[in-house]
């Protein structure tokens, strides 16, 4: 098992909602985390049925739980009613419950109670670097970082059916659309979306669907936490710079799967793709376990400058390039975004081979940027 970074516990032994995509861990590191806690499982149809017909067994079988014990409920998007159950039970009891799923979109959708800040909301990311004794670069970039994906050598059959749960148990089963075979294309457009700025139009033209469609799949997505939007960072006043955001699925092997990307190698343009994902999924996955208020945006010009992340208002800017030998050329965007933000910090991740300096911008081979970003030396 691997050592996740995620904590989700604190002085006051809150109750916590754990969300995270299928398969990224929630079940193993909560069962392991805690293993004297009583655990539901509501993907087991004989605890769903009985507990769907009589909600109130949860109060009667937590009857002699106290402030001291801990009740995990697996999968709780499937059974909103037992929130009403486990409000009472955290405030006559003190019980504490932690509550995993891959998505509230259904519990906000029906206005269910969210325990009305009772609760802090946690979210569990793929696997990331830090996590991975012998971590292999080339392995991440091309096999993404779902443990059962990372951990084989041909992911590519788990990757297919990773795709056929989600449409069938996340999208049908929770009835979020009403036309699968509509929402299943649009999955396919938008991985070839991935890490660029969105056009809805564009993108709604393309899946013969209306644009208003296309902007709620997105939202879809990130609701069921499967895709990012990241904004446009617009606060340079010398540079006009685009608002329209980005968007990335939340790991890079389902985009590869996607997109049909596969055994790639360094020096090929579908591994320059992948590997941008996987340091910007990095990223993200930091700034979430870190509970940073930094928020994460990219930078693009009307005339063509780019920079592929900006952390804060102009404090770090980070382009990405999988090259073996950054040169000056690549600098550019990080260049022109220093004219308006001179004190920011520029960064290049890359596959030099060791770190140097060049022109005030740091150059960073990627294993070397992993570490540092995990120590807490990047952000």
């Amino acid at each position: 098992m691997y050592n996740r970074i995620i904590n989700i516990d604190n002085e006051y032994r809150d109750s916590a909602f754990l969300w995270g995509a299928r398969q990224v861990g929630k079940t193993t590191w909560l069962q392991a985390r805690y293993p004297d806690a009583r655990i539901y499982d509501l993907l087991r149809p004989s605890e769903f049925a009985r507990l769907l017909r009589h909600p109130e067994l949860l109060s009667e079988e937590l009857a002699d739980f106290g402030e001291n014990d801990t009740v995990i409920i697996d999968e709780i998007q499937k059974l909103p009613i037992l929130l009403d159950e486990i409000h009472s039970l955290i405030q006559r009891k003190n019980i504490r419950f932690i509550l995993s799923g891959s998505s509230a979109r259904k519990l906000r959708r029906l206005g269910t109670n969210l325990l009305g800040g009772r609760a802090t909301r946690e979210v569990m990311f793929p696997l990331v670097s830090a996590e991975i004794p012998d971590f292999d670069l080339i392995r991440a970039v091309n096999n993404g970082m779902i443990p059962r994906h990372y951990m084989v050598q041909n992911p590519w059959e788990r990757l297919r059916g990773y795709i056929g749960v989600y449409l069938n148990e996340e999208i049908r089963e929770e009835a979020l659309i009403r036309n699968l075979k509509s929402f299943s294309h649009f999955l396919e457009i938008a991985a070839q979306c991935d890490g660029e700025m969105l056009v809805y139009k564009n993108i709604a033209q393309d899946c013969g669907i209306d644009y208003r469609t296309v902007k709620e799949y997105f939202a879809i997505l990130e609701d069921t936490l499967v895709g990012y939007l990241i904004p446009g960072f617009t606060a340079t006043p010398k540079r006009k710079a685009v608002a329209a955001p980005k968007f990335y699925l939340f790991d890079v092997g389902i985009a590869n799967y996607l997109t049909k990307r596969r055994d790639m190698e360094p020096v090929s343009d579908s591994f320059g793709h992948a590997f941008e994902h996987f340091i910007i999924q990095e990223i993200i996955a930091y700034l979430g376990y870190h509970h940073s208020d930094e928020q994460l945006t990219y930078w693009r010009t009307a005339s063509g400058y780019e920079v592929d992340a900006v952390i804060g208002n102009g404090r770090i800017a980070i382009e990405i390039k999988s090259s073996e030998e950054i040169k000056s050329r690549h600098t550019k965007g990080l260049k022109a975004f220093s004219e308006d933000y001179p004190d920011a910090r520029l960064i290049t991740v890359s596959l030099d081979k060791y770190k140097r300096t060049m022109n005030g911008v740091e150059i960073f081979p990627a294993n070397d940027f992993l570490k540092a970003l995990w120590a807490g030396n990047i952000v």
